[in-house]
């Protein structure tokens, strides 16, 4: 009986510190997240937007040509049809690129 004392605050503790994590998770309305990477067809400044033909990104997404949001508008101005990019994707969010940066150009020789 008393192993079950002890292990009864000990598994609160932990449900309490798991469902708080998952609580954060859900707030912030992501699921796991993804590379995402492209090149950018068409950039909409009014409407901040990207057109981008996108990679396959196992377990999100076959490779297609899309219009996604933005989580930061600013980028939009930063960029021009042509130009690959990368970005991350969360589960559960098919529209929204987050973090996008210009990717590192690729060199032939």
């Amino acid at each position: 009986m008393k192993l079950l004392r002890l292990s009864l605050p000990v598994l609160l503790s932990v449900l309490i510190l798991g469902y708080s994590g998952a609580s954060i998770s859900a707030q912030k309305g992501r699921g796991k997240e993804h590379v995402f990477r492209g090149k950018v067809e068409k950039v909409d400044e009014k409407a901040k937007t990207l057109t981008v033909n996108g990679e396959n990104v196992p377990g999100w997404m076959a490779a297609m040509t899309m219009l996604y949001a933005v989580d930061n508008k600013d980028v939009v101005a930063k960029l021009k049809a042509g130009d690959e990019i990368t970005a991350k994707v969360y589960d559960g969010d098919q529209q929204t690129l987050y973090d996008v940066q210009p990717a590192p150009s690729k060199t032939k020789k």
